[in-house]
């Protein structure tokens, strides 16, 4: 069958803006070519993939043909990947395998990046380093201001994620001083904290988990890590199913996709089935309608709603505590979360009702009394938790307009909270229908 020819300027602008929808690609920017050429040189195929920028996602890779499930999405030899091997064979390796204490694999990792992109020009790693982001949105980065913003149990991580750089960067000091001698200028200068935290936050959101057999020379701690160029700008969605992993047939990093991908869409990975509050922590991005988020209930929370004059209130936390239903307390997408649900019921027996308790945690009713008490309660809670997100979206809302600077993160929380509303308001109509069928 002839193909038609007369089509419309009309069309050729829609499928023009289509494109502009779907990504906009760079692959003639100077730096990918760059990336291009230093990967060619060790072995990596030019595959179908191109560097694009998309509306939703940012920076990531377009496919330039339709890919079926089980396709290879990616294939990167060995030589492209920077792992404890690299770090090794640089002049850095004599050092660390001398030191004492052993210093971690990720220590090995974070000083390797910090030491290339002082080198500039003269780093073989270049190419690589001049893709990296510059700046990094996980919590650690984050403005006392802003991580004020995040839910309770997500602003505890996200303190504890910056004092463990801290205390990474206090207990590395006497090390990065013995590196003086690889060195012109003073190590001091070079290995200062913010090197450092991007170093981390690089490996931390960037790197595929390869194990690597456990040398001497570094602590106990898993040397599991390996960073993988080019690969890196894939991002994630947490609808795709994907396999990956190292073929040893091949000496290749592989990724195969479960999913089809239509040509010249965004090529997209899952990096496992997490939270929003995880994705925050651990990546420094938030997935709308991510199915797996969820928003959580703090003890603290759940306990407010419980009189402290009932006289086996003692004792029911105490068994909530020794069977650990005092974490991880959810709402979700369905609703309440079955734990949560537990640990109210639980907190709801009446006296006459105490001695049921493991009954309840093996997933019986005990009665309709306390299903109806349990029920009231989640629904009482998750209004608290409503109005408390709208209050910090309201906060959000004029912290954006009195601090510029702070827009970029801001705008990540907001996507945060946002969605943390949309689950709440879904589980208080679940609610709402499962108090009036009780």
């Amino acid at each position: 069958m002839k193909k038609s020819r007369g089509r419309t300027g009309r069309k050729r602008r829609r499928k023009h803006l289509k494109s502009f929808m779907d990504g906009v690609n760079c692959s003639h920017k100077l730096e990918y070519i760059k990336l291009k050429k230093w990967l060619k040189e060790r072995g990596f195929e030019d595959s179908n993939l191109r560097p694009a920028e998309f509306w939703e996602t940012g920076r990531g890779l377009m496919t330039t043909k339709a890919l079926q499930a089980g396709d290879v999405i990616i294939s990167l030899p060995e030589k492209c990947l920077l792992t404890t091997g690299t770090v090794l064979s640089s002049c850095l390796g004599g050092h660390i395998e001398k030191w004492k204490p052993p210093v971690s694999p990720l220590l090995a990792l974070c000083t390797f990046l910090i030491a290339e992109k002082h080198a500039g020009e003269k780093s073989p790693w270049k190419p690589y380093l001049d893709v990296l982001p510059k700046t990094y949105t996980c919590p650690a980065c984050l403005e006392p201001d802003v991580i004020n913003l995040l839910p309770k149990p997500l602003k505890k991580k996200a303190q504890e994620q910056k004092m463990m750089i801290q205390e990474l960067f206090r207990s590395s000091k006497a090390f990065f001083s013995s590196l003086q001698p690889l060195f012109a200028e003073n190590t001091g200068t070079i290995f200062n904290f913010s090197a450092l935290e991007w170093a981390w936050c690089t490996i931390n959101t960037r790197t595929i988990y390869m194990k690597h057999p456990h040398r001497e020379c570094f602590s106990l701690e898993p040397d599991v890590y390996a960073l993988a160029p080019y690969l890196d700008l894939l991002n994630h969605s947490p609808n795709v199913q994907v396999k990956a992993g190292f073929n040893e047939q091949t000496r290749s990093y592989e990724i195969w996709t479960n999913s089809q991908c239509r040509k010249y869409q965004e090529v997209l990975i899952c990096y496992g089935p997490h939270d929003n509050q995880r994705l925050l922590l651990e990546y420094g991005f938030v997935a709308m309608d991510n199915p797996h988020s969820s928003v959580y209930v703090s003890a603290d929370t759940l306990l407010k709603y419980f009189s402290p004059l009932d006289k086996q209130r003692k004792a029911k936390v105490s068994i909530l505590k020794d069977h650990d239903f005092l974490e991880n307390l959810t709402f979700d997408w369905e609703g309440p979360s079955w734990r949560l649900l537990t640990a109210l019921r639980v907190l709801s027996l009446p006296a006459d009702e105490f001695t049921c308790w493991k009954r309840i945690l093996l997933g019986d009713v005990t009665s309709a009394r306390n299903e109806q008490q349990a029920l009231g309660t989640a629904a009482k809670i998750c209004q608290f938790l409503i109005e408390e997100t709208q209050h910090v979206l309201l906060q959000i809302s004029q912290l954006k307009r009195d601090k510029e600077n702070l827009k970029t993160n801001l705008a990540l929380v907001e996507m945060l909270r946002s969605e943390d509303l949309k689950i709440l308001q879904k589980s208080a109509e679940i609610l709402c229908n499962l108090n009036l069928g009780t």
